[in-house]
């Protein structure tokens, strides 16, 4: 499979619709990984998903292979995204309307590889340029180093993101509650944001 036979398509705010079913399943399968360790649930995810189509600039970016969704990374206005997004931004007094928020990019594994991440990077940084906003950013979950999940050979995109231009910005942390695989309950995570300035 070459990287011409994958069609980027893109699409946006109501046009996310039909693709609801294949991004919650995307989600809820790669999320599991470390370090999300997400138990996933269906229902949770569709409701999730469902502001995107209620945004008029949201955009998802969908890798397809043959008409199958493979990947998909997903964007949306800053001051659309929930509460806890947009807190760390309001407590230091950020104009909102000046930030794309960049949601997940996720590529099953046999894909990966093969530049799909940077397409949806590039991608989404080319929609936010085109709605005037003047930075991206998204978040990352800020695992301990030794947590007893981590697998041996694990590397974090830290060195990725950093040579696609964005800054870690660690007085920016909002905070994510979800169960992880094998736990009890939803515990809290901190969420370290990203940016990049688009100018």
């Amino acid at each position: 499979m070459t990287l011409a036979a994958i069609e980027i398509r893109r699409v946006v705010g109501a046009e996310i619709a039909p693709y609801l079913g294949d991004l919650a399943s995307l989600r809820i399968e790669l999320f599991a990984e470390y370090p999300y360790l997400y138990d996933g649930d269906r229902a949770y995810e569709e409701t999730y998903l469902r502001s995107y189509v209620e945004a008029e600039q949201s955009v998802a970016l969908l890798a397809l292979d043959d008409g199958r969704v493979v990947g998909a990374s997903t964007g949306a206005p800053l001051a659309d995204e929930p509460d806890e997004t947009r807190a760390p931004f309001v407590a230091r007094g950020e104009d909102l309307a000046r930030v794309f928020y960049c949601g997940e990019s996720l590529v099953r594994p046999a894909f990966r590889g093969r530049g799909l991440y940077r397409r949806f990077l590039s991608g989404r940084e080319t929609f936010a340029r085109e709605r005037g906003f003047a930075y991206c950013a998204f978040c990352a979950v800020d695992r301990p180093p030794d947590h007893p999940a981590k697998p041996h050979d694990y590397v974090p995109l830290d060195a990725v993101w950093t040579a696609f231009g964005y800054e870690r910005r660690p007085e920016l942390v909002a905070s994510y509650a979800w169960r992880d695989l094998g736990g009890a309950r939803e515990t809290k995570k901190p969420m370290v944001f990203w940016t990049k300035a688009l100018a």
